[in-house]
């Protein structure tokens, strides 16, 4: 582990340095708490041990500032104090700290503290872990593994927001297999999974990284298209189409025998600022336009 002893008081810092380095782990020293801080801010340490009376900021305003700047990982904070009495001790536990050692430092006892933090910190890292991994899976389709609603509703206001900041353009494609139904029909539900997964990988490999992809819903797709112009947005769309084509998917159930998808596209710009809803709106109305006139077609929204 990374450790941070604070200490102005040089013979108590030295004693704290030699435990912690002959408990294995990596020692930072500072002599004063806005120097303490800065060694914090700069290298994350997994352990804080911090004098309680020192110049700058004090140990109460360290553990204070730790715990406000908190975010994935945890620090275990231990409160060097010659103070013992009760109200000290829960002022210390109020402030943030983990633990608290009466001063003068026994190494034997700053040492079981350090089992106590390993322990701490390695359960709070597994947690951070498990909670980052349940956040990409609630915001991932489980069949095609592209971003699904939730992540397009984070993503597109955030999207919109920076481009009426900004003044920038962006593009909205909404997607529809063509005649999916009777290819579930005819095919099986298990071979329309995998038409499905290999539209998403053509989306995927017809788009910019900066682009995003996501599954609608069912066999519909949205792409998010940023700092796009209409008619540079509408190239890209024509390219996603040919690359479904491409995948050459029979289907009998459509009269051009293959797998084919038709999109409808809204745009976003200063001359046409309509909130994130009226653009899915505007596409999704485009779609319906464009499987009015015959599938397989792009249109974009009047």
């Amino acid at each position: 582990m990374k450790v941070l002893v604070a200490d102005d008081d040089p013979g108590s810092l030295l004693v704290a340095r030699a435990a912690v380095e002959r408990a294995g782990h990596d020692c930072l020293t500072a002599e004063d708490g806005d120097q303490a801080w800065a060694l914090y801010l700069e290298y994350q340490p997994e352990v804080v041990v911090t004098d309680w009376m020192m110049p700058g900021m004090d140990g109460l305003a360290l553990c204070r500032a730790i715990r406000s700047r908190e975010e994935d990982l945890y620090t275990y904070v231990v409160l060097l104090t010659s103070q013992g009495s009760r109200d000290d001790v829960l002022a210390g536990l109020e402030a943030g700290a983990d633990d608290y050692v009466t001063k003068p430092l026994d190494p034997f006892v700053l040492h079981a503290r350090l089992l106590v933090a390993r322990r701490i910190t390695s359960l709070h890292a597994d947690l951070a872990h498990y909670r980052r991994v349940l956040s990409r899976q609630a915001r991932t389709d489980p069949l095609t593994g592209l971003h699904n609603r939730l992540k397009l509703s984070e993503d597109l206001e955030q999207l919109h927001l920076r481009s009426q900041r900004y003044g920038e353009q962006f593009s909205l494609a909404m997607c529809d297999v063509d005649n999916f139904k009777s290819y579930n029909d005819i095919y099986g539900h298990q071979e329309g999974d995998l038409a499905l997964r290999a539209v998403a990988a053509a989306l995927l490999g017809s788009t910019r990284k900066s682009d995003g992809v996501y599954r609608f819903g069912g066999e519909e797709f949205l792409l998010v298209l940023p700092q796009q112009s209409p008619v540079r947005a509408k190239a890209l769309m024509e390219r996603v189409l040919d690359a479904v084509r491409d995948l050459a998917i029979a289907h009998a159930g459509d009269p051009s025998g293959q797998l084919r998808l038709s999109a409808g596209m809204s745009s976003f710009s200063v001359d046409h600022p309509g909130d994130a809803n009226a653009l899915l709106g505007e596409a999704d109305a485009a779609l319906y336009a464009a499987k009015a006139a015959g599938r397989n077609r792009l249109e974009l929204a009047g």
